[in-house]
C-alpha cells in the first residue's frame, strides 16, 4: 500500500513547470519574431520633407498607402474647408507692428497649400509694392495709410471690394503708380484701424472657425511628419515569456 502511494508521489513528482507550460494551449501562441512586421522607412528625411510638402506623401513614398491616404484626405481636407470659411483670408502671413498672424506658425505645418500666403506678404511688402495674385488670396489685410499698386485698387474699386474713396493719391509725384489706403470714413486711432476688421465684421464666427480649421490641420500634419521620420508608435513592447514556476 505504501509502496503504490509512494509509486504515486514520485509520477506526480516527475511532471515538471515546462511539460505543463507545453501541456497549456497559451504556450501554442507564435514567438513574437513570428507576429513582429518590419516597416521600411527608406530615407526617413526625406519622407519628413515630403510629408510637410503635401501632407501624407512621405508615407507614400514609404509605400503606406493607407495612412497616406487618410493623412491627404483627412488633413488637406480640413484646411480647405478651413480656407472657404473664412474665403481664403485666414491664412496669411504678416508680422507687422500692427497686424502679427500668430496662427500661420501653425498653419505653415500644412506645407504647400499655406505658402502662397509667404509671396502675396512679399509681394505687397516689397518696395515699391506690388499688386497681389489671385485677386487678393491669402494675401494680408491692408492697414491704414498702406501703399498699394494703383492699378490694382482700381481693379479692386470696379469689383466692388472696395469704395472710391478707400484709396488717395501719393503725393510725391515719383510715385504716381502707388495709392494710399485710407478708408473712407475711417479715422486714424492709436489702434491703427486695418483691413482685418472688415474680415472680422462680414464673415463673424466663420473668420475664427476657419482660422480654427486650418491651424489644426497644421498641427495635425505636424505629427504626421514624425510619424513618417520615427515610424509608428507601438502601444506596447513585444510579449515576454512567462516566468517558470518555482
Amino acid at each position: 500500500m505504501d509502496g503504490s502511494n509512494g509509486t504515486g508521489r514520485g509520477a506526480d513528482a516527475a511532471v515538471t513547470p515546462a511539460a505543463q507550460k507545453a501541456a497549456d494551449p497559451k504556450s501554442a501562441r507564435p514567438a513574437p519574431a513570428d507576429r513582429s512586421r518590419t516597416i521600411d522607412l527608406r530615407d526617413p528625411y526625406l519622407a519628413l520633407f515630403l510629408a510637410w510638402l503635401i501632407p501624407g506623401a512621405g508615407h507614400i513614398y514609404q509605400r503606406r498607402w493607407g495612412k497616406g491616404g487618410l493623412f491627404m484626405v483627412c488633413i488637406l481636407g480640413m484646411f480647405f474647408v478651413g480656407m472657404w470659411m473664412g474665403e481664403g483670408r485666414v491664412v496669411y502671413a504678416s508680422w507687422r507692428p500692427a497686424d502679427q498672424r500668430y496662427p500661420y506658425i501653425c498653419q505653415i505645418g500644412v506645407g504647400l497649400p499655406a505658402l502662397p500666403a509667404l509671396v502675396q506678404a512679399l509681394r505687397m511688402g516689397a518696395t515699391p509694392p506690388k499688386a497681389p495674385w489671385f485677386d487678393g488670396l491669402m494675401a494680408p489685410p491692408l492697414l491704414f495709410d498702406q501703399p498699394v499698386d494703383r492699378a490694382w485698387a482700381e481693379s479692386q474699386v470696379q469689383a466692388g471690394n472696395f469704395q472710391q474713396d478707400d484709396f488717395h493719391l501719393v503725393r510725391d509725384q515719383d510715385k504716381r503708380e502707388l495709392v494710399i489706403y485710407t478708408p473712407a470714413g475711417k479715422q486714424r486711432k492709436p489702434d491703427a484701424y486695418n483691413q482685418l476688421s472688415d474680415w472680422n465684421f462680414r464673415m463673424g464666427m466663420f473668420f475664427e472657425l476657419g482660422t480654427v480649421y486650418t491651424v489644426i490641420a497644421g498641427l495635425l500634419n505636424i505629427l504626421a511628419m514624425y510619424d513618417a521620420w520615427g515610424g509608428p508608435a507601438l502601444a506596447g513592447g513585444p510579449p515576454h515569456d512567462e516566468p517558470a514556476a518555482a
